[in-house]
């Protein structure tokens, strides 16, 4: 049961699990009032109110101590690990008086608490005992803080017969109906690994990249690995080339295959045509001058990127001129009544042509 503080969860403390491997239990409390005193303490896991049960968690899950006693009493609480560390939960310098009310039922840490308790590894069985004293009892022998900043205390003591022997000695000057304990027990799991994915990206051409959900992986024609399971936008980005988008779905344990075929200056996904909305038109503008600029009546609509720009527009009489340093512009002006494509290296300059003769192809 390491003490780890964790700033980022406002000082919890971790509780440590023992090694792995299957053990006999018994009901049996670590250290057990031989006469059967009028006080009763009850201790569970919030997982087993009942305290009769094993519950597993997994490293890492938050853990609640739940104590019962049927008088008011100091309770002292004691996590062992099955590898024989000992921590002492209760009293610490966070949850303040250890003393708890009879017939009520206390939570450790509480619901107001500033800190948690977390599952730590390894995995294994665990033993949480619960000490009950009429009396306050000083544990100065068994366990000290570190200095005045300490918030848990350190146990000097390992494994169950060792805390056995030095609590007995803490208890014997008492009475013997003036304390009693109890043990509850907890089972600790490895936390479950996440089945990743891979995706392998092949292309036809050099020095493509490969974007996955906006994140750049590095090249194609190699498998990426670590790939949480779902569903992904990617982006596949090659020089002198369209890029190509899609999504793939990654599953656990299991590659995913993406070949992207490149050819002449554009990828080879079929075109998408939308339906015209609200008077608005979808134009193909289709031009040998790869990265030109496109202004449409003097406002700039993009780049030619594999030979074309497809842009929206509305309605009416545009005039189409594509810039590149050292080019002849092209230039054309055209009535757009509809969807359609316009090849401006076959249109003549600056002659009005009709969509109707330029239909997407």
């Amino acid at each position: 049961m390491n003490k780890t503080l964790l700033k980022a969860a406002l000082l919890p403390m971790t509780l440590l699990a023992g090694t792995a491997g299957a053990q006999s239990i018994s009901a049996q409390s670590i250290i057990v009032n031989p006469a059967q005193p009028d006080l009763n303490v009850q201790v569970s896991v919030d997982k087993d109110p009942t305290g009769d049960a094993v519950p597993t968690y997994r490293i890492g899950d938050g853990i609640k101590l739940n104590v019962k006693t049927n008088r008011d009493a100091y309770v002292y609480l004691f996590n062992v690990g099955a590898d024989g560390e000992v921590n002492q939960i209760l009293p610490n310098r966070l949850s303040g008086s250890n003393r708890v009310t009879a017939n009520t039922n206390w939570t450790f840490p509480a619901a107001n608490a500033n800190f948690t308790y977390n599952v730590d590894g390894p995995a294994g069985l665990n033993k949480v005992l619960a000490l009950a004293s009429l009396t306050e009892l000083s544990l100065n022998d068994l366990s000290t803080f570190a200095n005045a900043q300490s918030q848990f205390a350190n146990v000097s003591v390992r494994g169950q017969d060792n805390l056995a022997q030095a609590l007995s000695i803490v208890v014997n000057p008492l009475p013997q109906n003036s304390w009693v304990s109890d043990t509850a027990f907890f089972d600790v799991a490895e936390r479950a690994p996440v089945r990743t994915g891979n995706l392998f990206v092949g292309t036809n051409v050099n020095n493509a990249q490969v974007i996955l959900n906006g994140r750049v992986l590095g090249s194609a024609n190699k498998t990426y690995s670590g790939i949480a399971p779902g569903n992904y936008p990617v982006r596949i980005v090659a020089p002198g080339f369209a890029d190509f988008r899609t999504t793939v779905t990654i599953r656990g344990n299991a590659t995913t295959n993406l070949t992207v075929p490149f050819s002449g200056n554009t990828v080879t996904p079929a075109p998408v045509r939308p339906a015209p909305v609200n008077g608005t038109y979808n134009v193909t503008v289709r031009s040998a001058m790869e990265g030109g600029r496109v202004f449409l009546n003097g406002n700039e609509a993009g780049t030619i990127r594999g030979g074309q720009l497809t842009t929206s527009v509305e309605r009416g009489q545009y005039q189409i001129v594509v810039l590149a340093p050292g080019q002849s512009a092209e230039i054309a002006t055209v009535n757009v009544n509809r969807d359609g494509g316009i090849n401006l290296s076959q249109a003549p300059r600056s002659t009005t042509i009709n969509l109707l003769d330029l239909l997407f192809r």
